[in-house]
């Protein structure tokens, strides 16, 4: 290969960061992991850590002045922290810095090489985003835990801990979403009475709101065995889904991305009826992120139809 014909492409999460290397034919040539780059949940020391641990690794056996581009899409990104990356490259020999933007357009555009289109997002908030001409266009929803992101993976956790605390409130039967949701709170230490499980419950889950995320797993594997207080819920967040994307979808493919989403399960197959059903829509799923970075990366360098072309290799 000759300098210049590589690309970077980041995707720094929350959860874990992945860095990707390509040849401009779409070909990976490198690919790192590492803990969470979100600057915002991790503070910038620690996010610069990570996505330069999974650079180094992404880069291992490569030459780094063969890269002609870098896309670094971080979720809670800042300004200042474009001059953090920007010193992480010069440190590891890249000779420009990444291009700094929200994760947001690179899950877009791990679903679809089309310019055009609305992604739908719902991990562990949910938003979607209507872009036109790869440019980004209109957002509803996202508006963080506690008054939006609803269908999220935290609203399902808060929705299935609410319902099971109301049914033991009441003295009801529970059901198997009921049982996952007492043992993940209480594990084998049950109350004298269900009341007290409630109660219990309730301030558990106020003292830690990170204990409801991983619910929203509880109510999709419930769901998908039939209970009834599972599937309600999945198809409550669905419909709320599916009514974030009507207040800015025009035409075009839906991306479907985030774990809610990606996943196979109940909630994803309901929103992926709802869509189909009202707009007839192309509904694709997200694929490697840290692909799509470096496929946003290497896009001023192809013809356009070559592009949309190898967008399956980057992604893939």
């Amino acid at each position: 290969m000759e300098r210049g014909d590589m690309v970077v492409g980041v995707d720094a999460g929350a959860t874990s960061t992945r860095v990707a290397v390509h040849a401009l034919d779409g070909g990976r040539l490198g690919y790192g992991t590492a803990g969470g780059g979100n600057p915002s949940a991790h503070g910038a020391q620690a996010a610069s850590a990570a996505i330069g641990a999974a650079l180094t690794r992404a880069l291992e056996g490569l030459d780094p002045s063969r890269v002609s581009r870098s896309v670094a899409g971080v979720a809670g990104n800042s300004l200042t922290f474009g001059a953090v990356l920007d010193k992480l490259w010069a440190d590891h020999g890249l000779p420009l810095g990444p291009l700094l933007m929200n994760d947001v357009p690179i899950a877009y555009a791990a679903g679809s090489a089309e310019p055009s289109g609305t992604l739908l997002l719902s991990g562990t908030g949910a938003v979607a985003a209507r872009f036109t001409a790869r440019a980004l266009d209109e957002m509803s929803d996202g508006l963080g835990w506690l008054l939006g992101d609803a269908g999220s993976g935290f609203w399902i956790g808060r929705a299935a801990a609410k319902a099971v605390v109301h049914a033991l409130d009441r003295g009801e039967p529970g059901g198997l979403l009921s049982d996952l949701v007492v043992a993940h709170f209480l594990g084998d230490d049950r109350g004298p009475t269900p009341r007290r499980e409630a109660e219990r419950i309730v301030r558990l889950a106020m003292a830690d709101r990170t204990t409801l995320g991983p619910l929203a797993g509880m109510v999709s594997r419930a769901a998908a065995e039939g209970d009834p207080m599972a599937s309600e819920i999945a198809e409550r967040a669905a419909a709320h889904l599916a009514a974030t994307v009507a207040r800015v979808y025009d035409g075009g493919p839906i991306v479907l991305a985030g774990s809610v989403l990606t996943n196979e399960g109940p909630v994803r197959q309901a929103v992926q009826r709802l869509l189909e059903q009202r707009w007839e829509a192309k509904v694709a799923v997200a694929r490697d992120g840290a692909g799509a970075a470096a496929w946003l990366a290497a896009l001023d360098l192809l013809p356009e139809a070559a592009a949309a072309r190898l967008h399956p290799a980057f992604t893939g």
